[in-house]
């Protein structure tokens, strides 16, 4: 488990600044058969035309092929190292089968180095072990869920991130879901036991702008800063609160606002999440 260490004030980018221990860290360098070379979109799609605004720049990083199906069945893995990921917010680890296949998975939390997990439906209720949700019992904490059969785990990936597994009812099993909705999914879905690790991430304080550009992030700047002609919150005599309800610069209402529009998938939502306050 990382710790949290807080840098000594040398500069005004040092003095708020924070940073994990990295501490459970086996390996720096990645399996090379399972990366490979991303290009750098900085946010524009085919055409040169920017589709996902404040991105650009960042460390140049490999991506590493992360197993979210776990579809080797009956065949054990040893955990053989625990690895960072420039990719997500969670660690990986590192599994070797015993048929000497490899494969990266997401660290759950308390998953050591000499570890051995299973998957499929004989398979332990410990961390690590992945199984359908009809094996699993009511109240566990579970990971990497999938949505669909044998597509892999779509939700509930990042850093310290837990679903409970709430009630099974002939076909579905309901899930509460880190953000309070409750959702039925099929009970053939599989997801993994435990938690995910690395659960400090979220508290660690980016301290100076530079570092959010490590990360691909580029500035934003506020719709009321700008003029009339670029923002629907622009303008006014003076410093102004913007006049309206916070939109986006093409009008969408935003910070809050209801946008989903998915009446396909709404019949498998039990409870809507949390209203944000």
């Amino acid at each position: 488990m990382s710790t949290i260490i807080k840098t000594k004030p040398t500069s005004p980018g040092r003095r708020s600044q924070e940073y994990l221990s990295f501490e459970e860290i086996t390996k720096t360098k990645p399996e090379r058969s399972l990366t490979k070379n991303i290009n750098k979109r900085a946010g524009r799609n085919c055409y040169g035309r920017i589709t996902s605004k404040h991105r650009g720049g960042g460390a140049k990083k490999k991506y590493r092929i992360i197993d979210f199906k776990r579809d080797k069945d009956g065949i054990p893995a040893k955990v053989s190292a625990i690895e960072y990921d420039p990719n997500r917010s969670a660690r990986i680890a590192l599994l070797v089968y015993a048929d000497g296949e490899k494969r990266y998975i997401l660290a759950p939390l308390d998953v050591k180095v000499g570890d051995i997990l299973e998957t499929g439906p004989g398979a332990d209720i410990k961390p690590g072990n992945c199984m359908p949700l009809e094996d699993i019992p009511t109240g566990t904490r579970i990971h990497n869920i999938e949505l669909k059969q044998n597509k892999g785990g779509q939700i509930v990936r990042s850093a310290g991130g837990y679903a409970r597994l709430m009630a099974k009812e002939g076909k579905y099993a309901q899930v509460l879901l880190p953000s309070g909705e409750v959702r039925m999914i099929h009970v053939k879905c599989k997801a993994t036991v435990g938690r995910v690790g690395n659960e400090k991430h979220g508290d660690v304080k980016i301290g100076k702008a530079g570092r959010s550009r490590w990360m691909g992030k580029r500035p934003s700047v506020r719709g009321v800063a700008m003029n009339p002609v670029d923002h629907p919150m622009g303008g006014g005599e003076g410093r102004s609160s913007g006049g309206r309800q916070p939109c986006t610069p093409w009008g969408i209402p935003t910070k809050g606002k209801r946008t989903r529009n998915n009446a396909r998938t709404d019949k498998f939502i039990v409870k809507r999440r949390a209203k944000r306050k």
